[in-house]
Parts: C-alpha cells; sequence; structure tokens
C-alpha cells in the first residue's frame, strides 16, 4: 500500500514537474511572439517617421515651388503693364507707382489692328503695300478699291480694354499690387532715369517680392528658407527675393530668376 502511495506521489510530482516545463516554454514561446511583434511594431514606427520626413521635405518644397510660381506670374503681369504704359506716354517713362498702374490697367485703353484680306504677290510686285492700300480703303473710292483688287481688303484699328486685353476677361487689376500668399504686402516699384555710356537718357524699373513675404508662415523650415536665402544673397550680393528688371543695370526688365 505504502508503495503504490509513492508511486502515485512519484507520479504526480513528475506530472506537475512536466507540466510545469510546458508552461515554461509555452511562456518563452509567447514571449518571443510578443517581442517579434513589438519588433515589427517598431521597425515600421521607424520607417513611417523616416518616410514622412521625406514627404515633409517634398510637401514643403512643393509649396516653396508654388508660391514662387505665382509671385513670378505676377511679376511677369506688372512688366506687361510697365511696357504698355511706357509705349503710351510720350516721356518713355515708367509708371512710378503700383496705384496709378493698376489705375492705368483698369481704365487704359490698347489699341487693335483688325485685319481682313491679305495682298498677293502680283499686287505686292506692282509696289503696293499694306500703308498704301489702307489709305485706298481708307478714301473710300469704290471705283480705285476696285481697280486695285481690295474689295475685301481693310486695316482698322479700335481700342480695346487694357485689362482684357492684356490678362483676359474679368482680371481684377487691384491684384497687381498685392504679393500672393503675402497677407496684404505689396510689391516693392521704384524708377529711375540713368544715363547710359553713350549720353544717352534711359527709364529704368525694378519690382520686387521679399522672400519674408511670400514665404511667410511656412513653419520653422520657412522661417530657416528664409535666413539662408538672406544669406546666400549677400554673400553673392543679390537680391533676397524675386524681382524683375534692375535699377543700376538694364536687363530688359528680366526676372532675377530667368
Amino acid at each position: 500500500m505504502k508503495k503504490i502511495i509513492e508511486d502515485e506521489a512519484y507520479s504526480n510530482n513528475l506530472f506537475y514537474f512536466c507540466d510545469a516545463n510546458v508552461l515554461k516554454k509555452l511562456h518563452i514561446h509567447v514571449m518571443k511572439k510578443v517581442f517579434n511583434a513589438l519588433l515589427a511594431l517598431c521597425v515600421v514606427g521607424l520607417l513611417f517617421i523616416c518616410w514622412r520626413s521625406i514627404q515633409d521635405d517634398i510637401d514643403f518644397q512643393k509649396e516653396v515651388t508654388a508660391r514662387e510660381n505665382a509671385v513670378k506670374a505676377r511679376l511677369l503681369q506688372i512688366k506687361e503693364a510697365q511696357e504698355q504704359f511706357k509705349l503710351q506716354h510720350p516721356d518713355a517713362a515708367y509708371c512710378d507707382s503700383l496705384w496709378k498702374l493698376v489705375e492705368f490697367v483698369r481704365s487704359g485703353r490698347i489699341p487693335k489692328i483688325v485685319k481682313e484680306g491679305v495682298l498677293s504677290d502680283e499686287q505686292m510686285e506692282k509696289g503696293l503695300t499694306e500703308a498704301k492700300a489702307a489709305a485706298i480703303v481708307a478714301r473710300g473710292n469704290a471705283a480705285e478699291i476696285a481697280a486695285n483688287g481690295l474689295q475685301g481688303f481693310r486695316r482698322d484699328t479700335t481700342w480695346v480694354n487694357l485689362a482684357d486685353s492684356l490678362f483676359g476677361e474679368g482680371f481684377n487689376p487691384d491684384s497687381l499690387r498685392y504679393i500672393p500668399f503675402a497677407e496684404g504686402d505689396t510689391f516693392l516699384l521704384e524708377t529711375f532715369l540713368t544715363v547710359t555710356r553713350s549720353g544717352t537718357q534711359q527709364y529704368v524699373m525694378e519690382c520686387c517680392a521679399p522672400d519674408e513675404s511670400f514665404l511667410k508662415n511656412m513653419g520653422r523650415n520657412g522661417e530657416r528658407l528664409i535666413v539662408n536665402r538672406r544669406q546666400l544673397a549677400d554673400d553673392m550680393g543679390a537680391y533676397p527675393g524675386l524681382k524683375i528688371g534692375d535699377l543700376h543695370n538694364w536687363n530688359n526688365n528680366a526676372g532675377n530668376w530667368e
């Protein structure tokens, strides 16, 4: 009886020992899986952080490029308006005020030539030019017009709205004053009468948009970019921003990005 009891106790201890080993192994297996899962999550997290960092840089540069393009487009519109202003003024001077330029675009007119018909080679060989043909038609002599074969020839000059002609219908001239994304900051416009080496007088203009205006509110990266650009411009003796024209060197009102 005692032997049987001892055998049962041994069996129970052996079962308990085996059961403890199984539980321990199971615990280790589970912990390995948990550790591997946590490790995988850490790897995924690190990859996401790296991707997010790269994507943030890409998105930031896209935003910078979009703002620069908007400012460049507005500067080119100012350039068109200024060149038309200069063309229509006998003193051949550029407009020295954005307010005046806006009003000029709003109420100004621009000549548009309406052309109908073309001169044939035979007509031109006989000495007929565009100017002569227009003069014949303008006199209104039907016989003379028929003799020169100009029945369908027409050259008329009409005056159309400047804003619509230059920038399309619906354009708001007031927008010329404001730097895009600058929250109300206006372009800096200056004109100057310079004397060339040959002694002739020549008007020049310069219209600027500083980096700190159109790159504002772009966070720390934007602030850092503004500082870096200003430092680079100082080192190169350049303007820290975008501009057209130059007060010191005539450049046909080209942009400093060209």
